[in-house]
């Protein structure tokens, strides 16, 4: 594959790197530390910015609806229900 002027690869982003893109910004936010530890309210939490994250997934579920493989909807499905199970618990409702 060519280069870009940047040095970085023309490959395209599959739409899985998208999801987990957000997903790995959206759980840094939650407090997720390394093996799947949430730490508790800190200052290294940020529930804002964690439910953007949240909601540009939402927003690419609903924008793509029926244009997605299996597998992608699969993988959508389950890291929006992972992240707000992580998102709800944390803000304690």
């Amino acid at each position: 594959m060519s280069e870009v002027k940047s040095g970085l690869s023309s490959k395209e982003v599959e739409f899985a790197e998208l999801v987990l893109g957000f997903s790995s910004a959206a759980l840094h936010y939650l407090g997720q530390g390394p093996g799947g530890d949430v730490k508790s309210k800190s200052k290294e939490t940020n529930m804002a910015l964690a439910g953007q994250n949240i909601d540009i997934i939402r927003m690419l579920k609903a924008k793509t609806t029926g244009n997605l493989s299996t597998e992608e909807s699969k993988l959508i499905d389950a890291v929006l229900t992972d992240l707000m199970m992580k998102f709800h618990q944390l803000k304690g409702e």
